[in-house]
C-alpha cells in the first residue's frame, strides 16, 4: 500500500540471519516469535528477522496463543553415537590430534564443556572466535602447533579464511579433517576445501556433541599427554619482551601498559566480563587480558559495539567489574550509550586506546602501499574523558604509565559509566613467534 517506511525488511536480512520473514496477521505474531526463538537457539545460535507490520500489531487478534515451554525450546541435533565412536577412533589414533570449536563453544557454559572433552579425551581443545584466525594474538603461538597436526576435528567451527581453508601454509599437507555441524553446507564447504581428506563428518549442534563426545571418551582415550602440554604452552606464551614494552613518547604508552594492570580489576571477581572491540588495540586487549565471561567484535571483524555490549554485560551481571576495551576510532559509533547507561544506572569502566587514528586501516595501508601513501586515517587526540563526564559519567585522561591504575580504580569505583582515555602509540597488533 506504500505505507510509512514500509520496504522489504525480511529480504534485506536474509542474507545476513538464519531465517527472515514478515508476519502476516496479529493472530500469528506470538507463533512467529516463537518460531524465531527456537531457530535462534537451535544448531548454530544466530539471528533470526521477523517484520511486523504495523497492520500485525494494531489490528485484533481473533484467537490467544498461548505458548507452552516447549515452543521456546531449542532444538538440539544430536550426534550419532556409532560417528561419534568412528570420530573417537580417528583422534586416538592420531599422533598430533588437535580438536578446533567454533563461537558457540566460547561462552562459559560452551568453554566447561569443552574441557570436559578434553579432559576425557586427552586431547587439546581450542576455541577460535577471531577474525584473525590461526593468527588470533590470544592463541600464542598455536599457529605453530596448527601446522604439525595430522588430524583436526572441528566442531562447530568453518573451515574458512580464519583456517586459511586447511592449505598447506597452514597445515600439513596430509592432515585429516573431521568435521561436526549443525549445518550440512558447512560440511559441503569443507569437503570442496579440502576434498577425500575430510573423512568422517557429522550433522550435529556443538554443545549436545562436546556432551556426548566426553561421555564416551574414555574407552578411546590414547595418552596424548606430551602433546596436549605443548599445544598449552604455545598458547599460553607471550614474549618476554613484553614486560619491559615501553613507549617511546613521555606522553604515550605502549598498549601493554595500558592493559595488563587491568587483569587485577578482572580477576576480583568470579563473574567479571571483558568487551574487547576495536582493531589493534582490541587485538592486543584479546592477547592481555583473560576474563570468566569474554566478548569480542567476532569472525566478521565489526567494530563500535563496545559501548553497548558492556551495557548487557552490567544488566547480565549486577556486581562484577564489567571491563570494556576500545579504540579511538570505534568509540565514535554508538558514544551516545554512556547516556543511557547513566540514565539506567548501569556502570562499567571503557579503557579507550587513543592513538588519534583509525590504526587497523593505517596499518593495512602501511603494509600495502608503503608510509609515503597512507591516507585518511587520521584522527584528533580527542577528550573522550570529557564526552563521558559531559553525559554525568566519570572520565580521566591518562599520558603517563604511573597515572594508569590509580585511574582505573577511581574509574571503577566512581559507580558510574566511566571513559579511562588513554594515550597510547598506534602500533600495530601483534603477531605471536616463538
Amino acid at each position: 500500500m506504500g505505507a510509512f517506511q514500509e520496504m522489504r525488511q525480511a529480504d534485506i536480512a536474509a542474507p545476513v540471519t538464519k531465517a527472515a520473514w514478515t508476519c502476516n496477521s496479529a493472530d500469528e505474531v506470538a507463533g512467529d516469535i516463537a518460531r524465531a526463538l527456537r531457530i535462534a537457539q537451535s544448531g548454530r545460535p544466530g539471528s533470526v528477522h521477523v517484520s511486523l507490520p504495523s497492520d500485525a500489531l494494531e489490528d485484533d487478534a481473533s484467537s490467544i496463543y498461548a505458548p507452552t515451554t516447549a515452543d521456546f525450546g531449542a532444538l538440539a541435533s544430536v550426534l550419532d553415537a556409532q560417528v561419534g565412536d568412528a570420530l573417537l577412533r580417528r583422534l586416538r589414533d592420531a599422533s598430533r590430534p588437535i580438536v578446533l570449536v567454533g563461537p558457540a563453544s566460547m561462552t562459559r557454559h560452551g568453554r566447561v564443556l569443552a574441557a570436559a572433552f578434553e579432559d576425557a579425551a586427552g586431547i587439546p581443545v581450542v576455541g577460535m572466535e577471531s577474525p584473525r584466525g590461526i593468527a588470533d594474538p590470544s592463541l600464542g603461538a598455536f599457529a605453530e602447533m596448527l601446522a604439525q597436526a595430522d588430524c583436526v576435528l572441528l566442531v562447530g567451527k568453518r573451515l574458512d579464511f580464519t583456517l586459511q581453508f586447511g592449505r598447506s601454509t597452514a597445515f600439513d599437507p596430509q592432515c585429516a579433517w573431521l568435521q561436526i555441524d549443525a549445518d550440512e553446507v558447512e560440511l559441503e564447504r569443507s569437503c570442496r576445501a579440502v576434498g577425500e581428506r575430510l573423512t568422517t563428518t557429522a550433522v550435529a549442534d556443538a554443545a549436545s556433541a562436546l556432551h556426548m563426545l566426553a561421555r564416551s571418551a574414555s574407552a578411546y582415550r590414547h595418552t596424548h599427554a606430551s602433546w596436549r602440554a605443548e599445544v598449552h604452552d604455545a598458547l599460553r606464551y607471550r614474549p618476554s619482551a613484553w614486560e619491559q614494552a615501553r613507549s617511546t613518547n613521555a606522553q604515550r604508552l605502549h598498549p601493554v601498559q595500558a592493559l595488563r594492570p587491568l587483569q587485577s580489576l578482572l580477576d576480583s571477581h568470579p563473574d567479571s566480563a571483558l568487551v574487547a572491540d576495536g582493531g589493534e588495540f582490541g587485538q592486543w586487549a584479546q592477547a592481555c587480558l583473560t576474563a570468566p565471561h569474554r566478548v569480542i567484535n567476532g569472525v566478521a571483524g565489526s567494530i563500535g559495539t563496545a559501548l553497548p555490549y558492556a551495557i548487557g554485560a552490567r544488566s547480565e551481571l549486577p556486581d562484577a567489574p564489567v571491563v570494556a576495551v576500545l579504540g579511538d576510532g570505534t568509540f565514535g559509533f554508538h558514544p551516545a550509550e554512556l547516556d543511557t547507561a547513566v540514565r539506567y544506572s548501569l556502570p562499567f569502566v571503557a579503557v579507550i586506546g587513543n592513538d588519534a587514528r583509525w590504526n587497523a586501516e593505517y596499518q593495512i595501508q602501511l603494509r600495502d602501499y608503503g608510509a609515503d601513501r597512507t591516507s585518511g586515517c587520521e584522527l584528533l587526540p580527542t577528550r573522550y574523558d570529557l564526552v563521558s563526564t559531559a553525559f554525568a559519567g566519570h572520565g580521566e585522561l591518562v599520558s603517563d604509565a604511573a597515572e594508569f591504575a590509580p585511574a582505573i580504580e577511581r574509574a571503577y569505583r566512581s559507580g558510574l559509566p566511566a571513559c579511562v582515555n588513554v594515550m597510547i602509540d598506534g602500533v600495530a597488533a601483534p603477531r605471536i613467534r616463538r
